[in-house]
């Protein structure tokens, strides 16, 4: 066994999405297991996060309110993915959820990073699907630009959250082929 073997590959993962869609809660449950009583991020929370064998994200939790979003592009050089966050059950704003993904994308320095979209609060009442979420979002527009997919997740009850960071890994793999 070489010395490069037992390295830790460490990718810097950003987590944007509108406020309110649950990104911190998302991020403390991957990190901690747990729900943390959050309030709206004001900047950004920054936690490491093991996901398989050597491999641990640098996620990058950056607040969605209208006024800071036009600060993530100081944020996006670098990145190896993109976890987008939605909340499901707003249906109302998924417009506005597109138009801020589809531009943020278009950044110089979002080019081919591969993205999952995360359908949250799909334990709630109404919570549109991930095929309906894809549908409205009109996400088989991003081509072969990036490599995407839409994952069903309740930051709440755990369901489909590890799943999404576990898609998002098999993204970043995919891309060395």
């Amino acid at each position: 066994m070489g010395v490069c073997s037992s390295v830790s590959e460490s990718k810097k993962i950003l987590m944007l999405g509108l406020d309110d869609a649950g990104k911190t809660t998302l991020l403390y449950k991957i990190r901690l297991g747990e729900i943390l009583t959050t309030v709206p991020t004001i900047g950004f929370n920054v936690e490491t996060v093991k996901v398989a064998g050597d491999v641990s994200f640098v996620v990058w939790d950056i607040g969605g309110q209208k006024n800071l979003r036009s600060l993530w592009h100081h944020y996006i050089s670098g990145a190896d993915g993109l976890l987008y966050v939605v909340d499901s059950t707003n249906v109302e704003r998924l417009s506005e959820a597109r138009e801020v993904l589809f531009n943020t994308l278009n950044n110089e320095n979002m080019k081919g990073v591969p993205v999952v979209i995360i359908a949250n609060k799909q334990d709630l009442p109404g919570a549109l699907k991930p095929s309906e979420i894809s549908e409205r979002m009109g996400l088989n527009d991003l081509g072969h630009c990036h490599s995407w997919h839409v994952q069903g997740a309740s930051a709440v009850t755990s369901e489909g959250v590890f799943e999404g960071v576990e898609m998002m890994a098999t993204l970043i793999k995919n891309l060395r082929k």
